[in-house]
């Protein structure tokens, strides 16, 4: 696959801030971010002395962001280590199969989306992360029980992302459904899917295996905060 030796996917969020999410980049040449409401990303050039120096700059005193690198300055500490696999959909993989009832996300949906990813993973869904990507969303008696979209963007790979499944509704195929949706959604555009999956969670993996998701690489996510 043309994505394992894609130097992009090394450094995704720079890639992206710096290509088709430019619009949403604070930050320097060296240095950028996504602004906070949008989602906790940073991401530098290259490991300078000068890139460390704005990477710090661009963080407030206590905050912290995830980026894809260890830092090297000494006002940035690391807080945790997530270990991620990259896995892409090839486009000759047959596509999984389309779910029902999918209705269209957007910013007026935004606090229920972020209620409902926060069960799943508190903290990466943000109020404003719906600029990011298109969005879609299944719904029980007007309650928003699952939804899937995305986020990170490289030209010609739309990262899927924001994959939930409120617990009450879990079992039921409807994450599988959502996958499915977007990803024949990007097949007719010429786009190729890809997602990152915590390492540790191997139910997922297994899922994305059974819907044609290949493995490319592992990737350490690091979540720092400036000390002052």
């Amino acid at each position: 696959m043309i994505e394992l030796s894609d130097p992009r996917f090394l450094n995704p969020a720079w890639h992206a801030l710096q290509g088709p999410h430019r619009h949403l980049a604070i930050g320097g040449a060296a240095a950028c971010r996504y602004p906070a409401d949008v989602a906790p990303f940073a991401a530098v050039q290259e490991r300078s002395a000068e890139a460390q120096r704005q990477l710090h700059a661009l963080l407030g005193v206590g905050e912290s962001l995830w980026i894809a690198d260890l830092p090297n300055h000494p006002r940035l500490r690391v807080e945790q280590e997530l270990e991620c696999v990259q896995m892409v959909l090839p486009s000759a993989a047959p596509l999984p199969p389309s779910g029902t009832d999918i209705v269209p996300l957007s910013g007026a949906n935004a606090a229920e989306m972020v209620a409902l990813t926060d069960v799943a993973f508190p903290g990466f869904f943000r109020p404003a992360t719906y600029r990011m990507g298109s969005y879609a969303g299944i719904r029980r008696d007007g309650r928003l029980i699952a939804m899937a979209g995305e986020r990170l963007r490289l030209e010609g790979y739309p990262e899927l992302s924001g994959i939930c499944t409120h617990p009450q509704h879990r079992g039921q195929g409807l994450a599988a459904g959502l996958i499915g949706h977007r990803v024949q959604a990007h097949r007719r555009a010429g786009l190729t899917s890809w997602l990152h999956v915590s390492a540790a969670n191997t139910t997922a993996i297994d899922l994305y295996r059974r819907l044609g998701f290949e493995p490319m690489r592992n990737i350490l996510l690091c979540r720092i905060s400036r000390l002052e």
